[in-house]
């Protein structure tokens, strides 16, 4: 089995090894990397893929296209979508199909791994998500806000893969060079509604998880505790797996 989150800059895969999830291989493309995804999965026996596609239609094509190259038929496809409830969490969007599929499975990784506590799930990409999951499993809702580089880059600061962000350059509330100043008020900003999120939400106090390429600069800038999660969509993916393939 094998499964692909397809996010907005990134392409990530699994092959699990058995049922009970075990991976077997796995891997990350850059989308200017895709047609490279063929070589990477030939050597394994693959009979069906599931896929989270946020990347929109061109991506899914070759996405078939490669998977096809592989021996892999679109029959033997299946695209992850958002629905009603799935693997112990209940979504709670007033349109449960129009959640991202991306956050859907993060948020049943996310359960997966922490099952009956409340959780805060963050994921800091492209976008940064903030999703608010109860103890029973019920998702409340969530923000989105521009994430890290995106924010940097709409100020005209070229660190779209964040090469300049370093403890030595961000530790500082107030910077005296317009560069730190533009980094310390990014971070600061996604910080802030993070914080934000954990200290307004009703409750009892949430288990922070953390996931996605820009978690590393952001968690240390939190002033509570944070879980950090490689591969949540993925993971929720493989929770998934039995219960949306026999929906």
């Amino acid at each position: 089995m094998l499964l692909i989150d397809a996010g907005n800059t990134r392409v990530k895969w699994a092959v699990l090894e058995d049922a009970q999830g075990d991976w077997l291989a796995s891997g990350t493309l850059l989308h200017a990397e895709l047609d490279q995804l063929a070589a990477h999965l030939r050597v394994h026996p693959i009979v069906s893929a599931l896929i989270s596609n946020v990347a929109g239609a061109a991506i899914a094509t070759q996405l078939t296209q490669q998977l096809a190259a592989c021996g892999i038929a679109p029959a033997a496809l299946r695209w992850f979508q958002s629905v009603p409830a799935c693997a112990g969490v209940r979504n709670g969007y007033r349109q449960p199909q129009q959640l991202g599929s991306d956050r859907f499975a993060s948020l049943i990784g996310a359960r997966h791994l922490f099952p009956q506590e409340p959780l805060l799930v963050v994921t800091c990409g492209t976008a940064t998500t903030i999703d608010a999951l109860e103890a029973d499993g019920t998702f409340i809702g969530g923000m989105i806000l521009p994430g890290l580089g995106t924010m940097a880059q709409s100020l005209a600061l070229k660190t779209a893969q964040l090469p300049s962000v370093h403890a030595d350059t961000t530790d500082q509330l107030f910077a005296d060079n317009t560069q730190d100043a533009i980094i310390s008020g990014c971070i600061n900003a996604q910080a802030g509604a993070i914080t934000r999120a954990l200290t307004r939400r009703a409750g009892p106090p949430a288990r922070c998880i953390l996931s996605g390429g820009a978690a590393a600069y952001i968690a240390p800038h939190l002033a509570a505790p944070c879980d950090m999660v490689n591969n949540l969509v993925l993971i929720g993916l493989a929770a998934s797996m039995q219960e949306y393939n026999s929906q």
